[in-house]
């Protein structure tokens, strides 16, 4: 699907890009690459797996939920953060 919106340069919306939004749903920011790898990028799990979802296509857009101005500024600071292969491969894996 993704490449399909790609190719077509439609925006794609992950929903619930963080599986927080239903109880049944597995969190993303609880697997232990993820775990890992915001411990080595000196960031929040949060902010990996936002920076994993915008690392596929320069179309992918994110609505990710906040309670305040903080959490809204720490999802916006993902977009600048530049994993490295070894790190997307990693996440890639995780679930």
């Amino acid at each position: 699907m993704l490449e399909l919106c790609t190719a077509e340069r439609i925006a794609w919306v992950p929903y619930g890009p963080l599986g927080g939004a239903a109880p049944d749903l597995p969190k993303v920011t609880y697997q232990p690459a993820v775990i890992r790898a915001a411990k080595a990028y000196d960031c929040t799990p949060a902010q990996i797996g936002l920076a994993w979802l915008l690392h596929h296509a320069p179309n992918v857009l994110l609505i990710p939920g906040t309670a305040d101005l903080s959490h809204l500024e720490a999802n916006m600071a993902a977009g600048t953060i530049a994993l490295d292969a070894a790190t997307v491969a990693a996440l890639s894996g995780a679930g």
